[in-house]
């Protein structure tokens, strides 16, 4: 018997398996045996930015916060569509929304990192990504994400260190983390 659960579970695996227009019927079957739970909603958010269709995703990301407020992987999510779209204010705000309610996210605090750093503010790029990383000190985008705003700063010593580490990870070669 098909379960508002399993749909989910199902959909999640076509999701993460680049079959997002799969997956949006089957959340979307699952939010009508369950309206009202935000992760559904969160993930057919998911699936549509998936698939480039941003306003849905939105919307979609809307409806789970108008359910709860709390979820930081919805503001995460929204802040990284009004990044893609270069609506960078509202990237930031939707990541400042989701640190108040996960500060300990290094997700979070990496892509706050790419913002500034796509901004030209390094030192903030800085910050952030030094945030990400201890948090989760293997946390290779984080780390390749530093090494480059260290570079970019002229802190070579700091840079060749963070290289260091990627190369002991296997992870080093001019690779950019974003």
């Amino acid at each position: 018997m098909e379960t508002a659960a399993s749909l989910n579970d199902s959909g999640i695996a076509l999701t993460e398996a680049n079959r997002p227009n799969e997956a949006i019927p089957l959340f979307r079957k699952a939010l009508g045996m369950e309206p009202g739970n935000p992760l559904l909603w969160l993930n057919l958010g998911i699936a549509q930015q998936h698939t480039g269709d941003y306003e849905e995703a939105l919307n979609s990301f809307q409806s789970s916060l108008d359910i709860d407020d709390n979820l930081s992987d919805a503001w995460l999510s929204m802040g990284l569509i009004h990044y893609e779209l270069e609506h960078f204010d509202t990237a930031e705000e939707c990541y400042f929304y989701a640190l108040a309610r996960n500060e300990n996210s290094p997700r979070i605090w990496n892509n706050l990192g790419v913002l500034y750093f796509t901004e030209t503010h390094y030192e903030e790029a800085r910050h952030c990504f030094e945030e990400a990383v201890s948090l989760a000190p293997v946390y290779t985008d984080a780390l390749i994400n530093l090494r480059d705003v260290c570079r970019r700063l002229k802190d070579y010593r700091a840079a060749a260190e963070f290289e260091r580490i990627l190369s002991e990870l296997g992870r080093s070669g001019g690779q950019t983390g974003w």
